[in-house]
This record gives C-alpha cells, structure tokens and sequence, in this order.
C-alpha cells in the first residue's frame, strides 16, 4: 500500500517503540518523516532508517514545538499527518496517596499540555491545505479504572481523550480529523523497565488481557496508520481503542 505517497508525517516520541514502529509503518506507505525526541542518537537513527528528518524537541516547549512543525512544512511542503506521541510513565505516579505534586506535574506536562501544543502548531498548516490528520496517543486506562493506579498518567490520558474529541468536532468541515488513539499494555522497552521493577504489576495487568499478551509495537502502528489513512476518512472525534479486548471484558477467559 502506498497510502501515505507524497504526505508528510510529523511524529513525536519517535525514539521509542510504537513511535520508532510507526515510523517505519508511514514510511514504507510513503509518508515524509519527521520524527522528533529529546534522545538525539536514537531520534536521528531513526530518522536515517526512514530517510526522513530528525529534529531534537522538547515537546513541552512552545518555541521548539512551534519550530517542529515549521521545519516540517519547511523541509516538506506541508503537513499530513501528526501523530502526537510522546509520554512518560515514572514509578513516582503511583497511587494519589503517595504521588507528590512534581511528579503529577512532570507527568500532565509530557503527556497532556504537549498534544495541546502540537495539536496547537499543527492546525494552521493543516487549515491552510485543507485537510490533515492527527492521532494522539492517549491509553485505554483512560476509559478503566485501575486498582495499580498511575494517578496523574491516568488523568493525563482522559485530557488527551477530552480533547481529541472537542478538536475532531471542531475542525471536521474543514478536513482535518482528529482523533484518540488507546493502546493496552505494549511490549515496548518502557513497559519492559516499568514491570521489570515490578513483576507483581506486570502480572496482574497480563491477566486481564483477553489475548493473553501485551501488544506488539507494530500492532499500534498499524492502527496509527489506518487512522491517519483516507481509509479513515468518516472516523473523527473518536477514541480508537488496540486494547486485546481489555476494556470490553467483564470476566477473562481461562
């Protein structure tokens, strides 16, 4: 397929692995990268695997957001496609009980007040062509509870689900769609250092995945690609979930 000929994707958080994966799904339809991360040396080996450009981004930052995608239309004449990516997960957000305000903070400003900004930056271009796609990476413990609470991860999930939605609306007759993409657990090295510190944790989220497995890096780059696809041309304002059945399961199988 070569869904993607001629368009521009701009992807943040392209050093780990669903943007790493992503990267390579859009590229190998044809898409133009540019992938941005703070980690200079996998960020740029990326970029080098897919012949597109890295550009270094803290995604907290307005300038450098602002600057991201100005080198994209720069470098590429437009753009397509943002999937807006990057988050952190640290063992300090943990139950409300114990997680202290820096860390609710740090985590709402990766996760949440990031999409904002490159949701923010990305618009313009995209109402100047007149069309575009946006998918941003919320999780599916936005729509679950969790006794294995991540408080301010949770939080920031919902925000990203909150404002996905208001944004599709928006900006839907003016052909852009956006929407929330939710993952499940995905076998990614964050993941890896998280439960490999805790394999309590791991255990009991494992048990209550239908498929009986986290998912696959590139499982969710398959969904960010048909979601920023026109395969998805009538889906805006949606929550897109690539769960293993999770959030649809009142009793797992034996």
């Amino acid at each position: 397929m070569n869904r993607f000929e001629g368009r521009t994707a701009v992807i943040t958080g392209a050093a780990g692995g669903i943007g790493r994966a992503t990267a390579g799904r859009l590229a190998a339809e044809g898409a133009r990268i540019v992938a941005a991360d703070l980690d200079e040396e996998v960020g740029r080996a990326v970029a080098e695997e897919v012949g597109g450009t890295f550009v270094r981004t803290d995604v907290t930052d307005e300038k450098e957001v602002e600057a991201l995608f100005a080198t994209a239309v720069r470098t590429y004449g437009g753009v397509d496609v943002a999937f807006n990516n990057a988050g952190i997960s640290p063992p300090d957000d943990d139950s409300i009980l114990t997680t202290g305000i820096d860390a609710w903070r740090r985590v709402q400003e990766v996760n949440l007040t990031s999409v904002y900004l490159c949701c923010k930056y990305a618009l313009p271009h995209m109402r100047e062509q007149g069309r575009g796609s946006i998918v941003n990476t919320a999780s599916f413990v936005a729509t679950m509870g969790a006794a294995t609470s991540q408080i301010s991860y949770t939080a920031s999930k919902g925000g990203v689900l909150a404002l996905s939605r208001e944004l599709g609306v928006q900006f839907a007759r003016e052909g852009i769609r956006v929407n929330a993409l939710s993952p499940g657990p995905v076998n990614t090295p964050l993941l890896r250092e998280l439960f490999a510190k805790d394999p309590e944790r791991a255990a009991r989220r494992l048990v209550h995945v239908p498929l009986g497995r986290f998912a696959e890096a590139e499982e969710i780059a398959a969904a960010v690609a048909f979601l920023a696809s026109d395969d998805a041309a009538f889906i805006t304002a949606s929550n897109f979930l690539v769960d293993g059945g999770i959030s649809g399961a009142y009793v797992t199988p034996l």
